[in-house]
């Protein structure tokens, strides 16, 4: 059980820290866990965010657990080169084509979102966004007119096939939960969301157990605060996938509580919180590791099939917060280390 660490930047190394400390204290047997560089102490050591020699580990071990990059100082530097790439590249390289990001209210938190707390409590839904097409990988520049006007462009298209590809995902996705799966795209605007649309209808003929349904990304964005239990399974592209998952973090109360897993083919995939690196609270002990350990009980499910494993550190993680252990970010005062330890203890 090889699980390569990529702690980066920031925050990373402090919630990736008690989030290892919680993979120990679990005792599983063949437990090796491998450190490499990411982001910008990646860029700092190497001259590179992703350089072969963290490739390599990726690629010799059966999951990753990712912490987070971006560093403000690095910002000047050409676009291949900032932090951020890191994450870009092991998405490209490794296949990691789905990301699932589920949004659960925890009990007893339901004052601490910005919505009315009868309307949070009901909030259980996964986004399943796709990873690697839409504008992202797009060809993309900046170029100047015939004018001498300077013009940005980038790029949206999807194939087929990669549609078919995170259509499959959604749907098995919805298979294990409660069988509903809302497709959003921009089909009323967007020729690539009409392939969109048309693939998934032709993928639902195989899941008849699956009520599908559709609906436009700014009716989306205005339903997860107006009524977000309706939503079971969330399936859609790159660009509008980053915008919900990121509004459905705030439904639920904090960012800081909220895991990913990015998954290629098969078993593999890469486990991170959907925080960023935070620099202004760096080094202060001040982060919510919970996120970040919420992403490792992920891991231990869909790359090791350790089911057992993961309720034990999810239900750890809502006794904690039952407790009232909370970090800055809901309010309280607990630390770093002291989330961790508290964690720990309800294993």
């Amino acid at each position: 059980m090889r699980i390569a660490v990529f702690a980066g930047d920031g925050i990373g190394p402090e919630v990736i820290g008690e989030a290892v400390r919680v993979l120990e204290a679990l005792g599983i047997d063949g437990l090796e866990l491998v450190e490499g560089d990411v982001g910008g102490a990646a860029y700092r050591k190497h001259g590179h965010p992703l350089p072969p020699e963290t490739l390599d580990i990726a690629r010799s071990c059966g999951a990753i657990l990712f912490g987070a990059v971006g560093d403000f100082s690095l910002d000047h530097l050409d676009r291949q080169l900032r932090p951020e790439q890191a994450v870009l590249g092991l998405r490209r390289e490794l296949g990691l084509f789905a990301n699932l990001r589920p949004a659960t209210v925890f009990k007893g938190l339901e004052d601490l979102t910005t919505l009315r707390p009868e309307v949070a409590a009901a909030i259980d839904l996964l986004i399943v966004r796709e990873l690697n097409g839409d504008v992202y990988f797009g060809e993309k520049g900046i170029r100047t007119l015939e004018d001498g006007r300077r013009q940005g462009y980038d790029i949206m298209s999807y194939a087929e096939d990669e549609v078919r590809r995170i259509a499959h995902t959604g749907f098995k996705a919805a298979m294990g939960r409660g069988r509903r799966l809302c497709s959003v795209d921009k089909a009323n605007v967007l020729d690539t969301s009409q392939l969109w649309r048309d693939v998934m209808i032709e993928v639902s003929a195989e899941y008849p157990e699956v009520e599908l349904s559709h609906m436009y990304v700014d009716n989306a964005a205005m339903q997860l605060v107006k009524d977000p239990g309706q939503f079971d399974v969330v399936v859609t592209g790159n660009m509008f996938g980053d915008i919900l998952s990121d509004q459905a973090s705030m439904c639920v109360g904090s960012i800081g509580l909220l895991a990913s897993a990015s998954l290629a083919e098969g078993t593999f995939g890469l486990y991170e919180p959907i925080h960023g690196s935070a620099p202004d609270i760096a080094g202060k002990g001040l982060a919510n590791p919970m996120a970040t350990i919420l992403s490792a009980a992920m891991l231990l499910r869909h790359s090791y099939q350790l089911e057992a494993e993961a309720s034990r550190i999810e239900a750890a993680v809502s006794k904690a917060l039952a407790d009232g252990v909370r970090g800055g970010d809901l309010g309280g005062s607990a630390g770093t280390r002291e989330i961790g330890d508290a964690v720990i203890a309800r294993l």
